[in-house]
């Protein structure tokens, strides 16, 4: 038996356990992406600072989180899957705590960087730990519930943080994470098994290559609508950002160990659901930023009142995503995947059409009910496509690499979102800011579109179904044709499962 699955046939308990341990620590990563934006008035009342602080109190979080992505999981990878989860978890509530104490802006946007990093390091070993916890015929449905939590807290991200700061104090929304934190370390380690990547080995340049490089595009994406695309730091920000990408890719293509494999991505599956994961995050992203200002500036709801509102957005996950799982078992996840981004960029698109200076709320909830739909139906299966695209011991790797495209795609949404926003409207007037929110929302939901089609190229489902490895690499035309198959992680020889 590999040391990469240290249970061939894992309890109830423990898989239960994992599912809970492992979907409350990625619900507490995820919500810090958003959590901050509504607080942003009561911070800078108490703690003072430019407007470009304020922005770094959310840039300072995503930054830190898309660079070390890949390497928190190349770091469970080498010295212990749950030994870095509590690392890393031991760390962002640390920082979450010293958020919530600090006495200037600067000491708080410290603290989100730190933040931002301990997320890096847990956020892609949630996936891994829960993945080597779970049986394969069972990983659709708990992956399903997995992804309905996570993309819950990235929508629910501005209803907590409003109602928080709005009844309580803007303290609490770092506050949150502190008693959730310690309760979940030594749950984590009492009832969460080890498990290692099999001969992993830290890649430095590639780490330096990889994390120099998001971070130079994702600094130059953030600070674009601010500075202006022309500015100097900007260009030479996107600029360098895209040669130690391009580096990277050279270098992985040739490496003897890379952190990132190239030749995963000649895997239609792997390319397809990583395509279409940084899409959805571009338009889904972006939409939620300057909707929920719509509410509240525009249409003159409170933080909680607007948190309320967008429900049939944020909870349909909870709903529907549990269900899109089961259904993803049986059918495969790329029908479901598609089928979710067309009815999400539907929902933004309804949402565009309908955005009026004074729209009433049910004339706006078609459209959250068709986004809320679409988001489930895409965070169930995509968490299985992603884990079953590569062998079981790549798949930490995997798993850092979606995570961090997602980021970045978060970023790039809000990045270009904001720049069609600011070109075709503004704050000035409710007219204003409703001229420039429709072309933004389109544009949104073009790209999520744009998604759909990249999760149609995954191919259909798998003819054959890899279990343990007994090479340390796939041919690329061993993964056209399925050996990294959905049930990896069973040490069994490779069996047919399902005619395409």
């Amino acid at each position: 038996m590999s040391n990469n699955e240290p249970d061939s046939a894992p309890s109830a308990r423990s898989m239960w356990w994992a599912l809970v341990i492992t979907s409350v620590a990625g619900f507490m990563a995820a919500l810090d992406n958003l959590v901050v934006t509504t607080a942003l008035p009561s911070i800078r009342e108490d703690l003072g600072g430019a407007l470009d602080d304020l922005e770094w109190t959310v840039s300072a979080y995503t930054l830190t989180f898309a660079v070390l992505l890949m390497f928190g999981a190349a770091l469970g990878d080498r010295f212990g899957r749950r030994r870095l989860f509590l690392v890393g978890l031991t760390v962002f509530t640390g920082a979450s705590a010293a958020a919530a104490m600090a006495p200037s802006i600067g000491a708080l946007i410290a603290a989100r960087a730190v933040q931002g990093a301990g997320a890096a390091v847990l956020m892609p070993l949630t996936l891994t730990l829960l993945t080597a916890a779970v049986p394969a015929a069972k990983r659709g449905m708990m992956f399903g519930i997995w992804g309905a939590v996570n993309g819950l807290a990235v929508a629910a991200g501005p209803l907590i943080g409003g109602s928080l700061t709005e009844h309580v104090s803007y303290h609490w929304i770092f506050w949150i994470n502190v008693p959730i934190g310690l309760a979940l370390l030594p749950l984590a380690r009492l009832r969460l098994a080890e498990s290692r990547g099999a001969g992993a080995r830290l890649d430095v340049p590639g780490t330096l290559l990889a994390s120099g490089g998001l971070f130079g595009i994702v600094y130059g994406l953030v600070r674009g609508p601010a500075d202006g695309w022309t500015n100097s730091l900007v260009l030479t920000s996107l600029f360098a950002g895209a040669v130690l990408v391009a580096g990277f890719v050279l270098y992985s293509s040739r490496a003897a160990a890379p952190m990132l494999p190239m030749r995963l991505f000649r895997s239609r599956a792997f390319s397809g659901i990583n395509a279409a994961s940084l899409l959805m995050f571009v338009g889904m992203f972006g939409s939620i930023f300057l909707l929920s200002q719509y509410m509240q500036g525009v249409l003159g709801y409170s933080p909680t009142e607007a948190g309320l509102r967008m429900l049939p957005w944020t909870g349909m996950p909870m709903l529907v995503a549990p269900i899109a799982g089961i259904l993803s078992d049986r059918i495969g996840g790329r029908p479901v995947v598609a089928a979710g981004l067309f009815i999400q960029a539907a929902g933004l698109a309804w949402l565009a059409a309908v955005a009026t200076a004074d729209a009433s709320y049910a004339s706006q909830l078609p459209g959250l009910v068709l986004s809320g739909i679409g988001m489930a139906l895409y965070f169930a299966p995509a968490a299985n496509l992603v884990m079953s695209s590569v062998l079981p011991h790549e798949q930490g790797i995997a798993s850092g690499a979606n995570n961090a495209l997602r980021e970045v795609g978060g970023a790039l949404g809000i990045a270009i979102m904001s720049s069609i926003f600011s070109a075709q409207g503004g704050y000035e007037s409710a007219q204003s800011f409703v001229d420039g929110l429709r072309p933004a929302v389109v544009a949104g939901a073009l790209l999520v579109v744009l998604g759909a089609f990249a999760a149609l190229v995954i191919p259909a489902r798998q003819g054959i179904t890899a279990g343990e490895p007994t090479q340390p690499a796939a041919s690329s035309d061993e993964a056209e044709a399925g050996v990294h198959g959905a049930s990896a992680g069973r040490p069994t020889a490779l069996e047919p499962t399902a005619t395409r």
